[in-house]
């Protein structure tokens, strides 16, 4: 079993190497220049798209789709802002220093291009599934754009697609963070006794997360489109707090993000391409630029209109790596805490313990549990999708079923094999 783990981990950080960040960031870059940033001229459109100011037709009759600009984009960035943008931005700054955040915005800035190209090409091609939806993705995109020549890259995607996106990960760590942050401390368990509690919170997140994943795109939308602004902009207000109450210490933080990217040694004792790789794998890893995920999403957008929905999607990148993450890192650096020896979440609580002293790892824990939460209703929806263009729409409710199902398994093992194995079908997905 040991072999069998270490050749799954081997495989994940393979897929996850150089070779897949040259061809995520090269694409994006790419883009960026053969549309001579034509995109980036229209951001306000993509605001007012968003607000509902234009009409999903134009005027020209019955219009595709399921949800609205708006929904698809919090779908979206549901399956984008999750515990990577808590614990994984804690970790690019432990192992790359604080000129990993640095290379993150180089790659959103990149991801913008992306974004706009790929949904686009997400609403011009989509094709009927067999039970004469109109469905958008990937894999519609290669059946309808390449043709049957293509066709197994697009089966490829959707394999990849239902293990890339299945739960483990997220809801382990989700019980994970519940466990240490309230039932340790309050005496319901203890680190070594843990498994009843683990197994009726799993059990209890699959009953709730199957109630809202049942009803598909439009009830995964609805959800989303309350819950993660709603996070969003809570986590901008605690940590506008706490960066006022460490403003003598944003310029030089700022200062050292930008210089640290560029030094022959980090701060952090990293080299400078190890710093590059470990910004931009991270930075890939939050806003999920290129990998084809948010083409699901945007494909159910209600509209005509490939542009539009491109203008739309490429708020991500914006919303998720340049705001979000930009937050997580500030405060870890602002307040110092960088420079110990915690690692992930803890590294991140103890910040927010600083200016809310006691209150940090609940505050984290609410913001991880809504995220999460968010990104595995997301990720049903993802998998499902791709389950459905292999075997049939019928075959839904069987994935649904399964995947609620390791909601629970997840919840209760530790399953590094698995996750491993999960890693390297996501970036398959590239």
């Amino acid at each position: 079993m040991t072999e069998i783990e270490q050749a799954l981990a081997a495989f994940a950080d393979f897929m996850w190497g150089p070779q897949l960040v040259l061809l995520l960031v090269g694409g994006g870059l790419f883009f960026t220049f053969h549309s001579r940033l034509a995109h980036f001229k229209y951001l306000k459109h993509s605001f007012d798209l968003l607000r509902g100011r234009y009409s999903a037709d134009g005027g020209k009759g019955e219009v595709a789709g399921d949800i609205s600009h708006f929904r698809a984009l919090a779908t979206a960035l549901a399956g984008t802002i999750g515990v990577g943008n808590i614990t994984g931005v804690a970790v690019a700054i432990t192992v790359g220093g604080p000129g990993a955040v640095f290379w993150m915005w180089v790659t959103a800035l990149v991801g913008i291009s992306t974004k706009f190209y790929t949904a686009s090409l997400a609403i011009m091609y989509r094709g009927y599934d067999d039970a004469g939806k109109l469905q958008g993705g990937p894999m519609y995109v290669i059946r309808e754009g390449l043709g049957k020549r293509w066709l197994p890259l697009a089966y490829l995607f959707a394999v990849a697609g239902m293990f890339g996106t299945l739960p483990v990960f997220q809801v382990n760590q989700l019980v994970q963070i519940t466990r240490d942050a309230v039932a340790i401390p309050a005496g319901i368990v203890s680190a070594d006794s843990h498994f009843t509690f683990d197994l009726i919170m799993g059990i209890v997140l699959s009953i709730f997360l199957f109630a809202v994943a049942v009803g598909k795109v439009k009830r995964v939308s609805a959800v989303a489109g309350s819950m993660v602004p709603a996070m969003v902009l809570f986590y901008f207000l605690i940590t506008g707090y706490l960066l006022l109450s460490h403003i003598t210490e944003l310029p030089a933080m700022l200062a050292l993000i930008v210089t640290d990217a560029f030094s022959d040694e980090a701060v952090s004792g990293g080299v400078l391409g190890a710093v590059i790789l470990i910004g931009v794998q991270r930075g890939v890893f939050s806003n999920e630029a290129g990998l084809g995920t948010e083409s699901l999403a945007h494909g159910a957008a209600k509209t005509n209109e490939p542009a539009r929905e491109g203008l739309v999607a490429m708020v991500g990148p914006i919303i998720d790596t340049l705001l979000v993450c930009t937050c997580t890192a500030l405060a870890i650096l602002v307040t110092g805490v960088w420079e110990g020896d915690a690692i992930g979440v803890t590294l991140t609580s103890q910040a927010y313990d600083q200016v809310f002293p006691g209150l940090g790892s609940y505050l984290m824990l609410i913001m991880v549990f809504v995220l999460s939460t968010t990104t595995v209703l997301t990720y049903s929806y993802y998998g499902g999708k791709c389950m459905a263009f292999i075997f049939g729409t019928r075959a839904e409710r069987y994935y649904l079923g399964i995947y609620m199902a390791l909601i629970t398994v997840g919840a209760v093992a530790s399953l590094d094999a698995v996750i491993s194995l999960f890693d390297g079908a996501y970036a398959t997905m590239a």
